[in-house]
């Protein structure tokens, strides 16, 4: 899972930096935990910085993040249908 070519809609390209996408890939990709076929991701701001909050439903599994990086508030969804990998945001699923 989570092994097809990564895709990522308008929205993320548009709102989500860079930075923050290539982040949130590398903690898909390092999860050492069986992976969830959907993936959340809570972006907030904390004192001018990136708060991620990463989980997933089964197994049950959350982890945050602090980025010293631009911060915006969005919902990011991972998810693999088998086929393809995509990144989208919250209000795009």
């Amino acid at each position: 899972m989570f092994t097809n070519h990564p895709y990522l809609t308008k929205g993320v390209n548009e709102r989500i930096p860079l930075l923050t996408q290539l982040f949130l890939w590398n903690l898909i990709e390092k999860l050492n935990e069986p992976k969830d076929y959907i993936q959340f991701f809570y972006l907030t701001e904390e004192n001018s910085r990136q708060k991620i909050v990463h989980k997933q439903e089964q197994p049950e599994y959350q982890r945050e993040y602090l980025l010293d990086t631009e911060p915006v508030t969005e919902t990011v969804f991972v998810i693999d249908d088998g086929s393809y990998t995509t990144m989208l945001l919250g209000e795009e699923y």
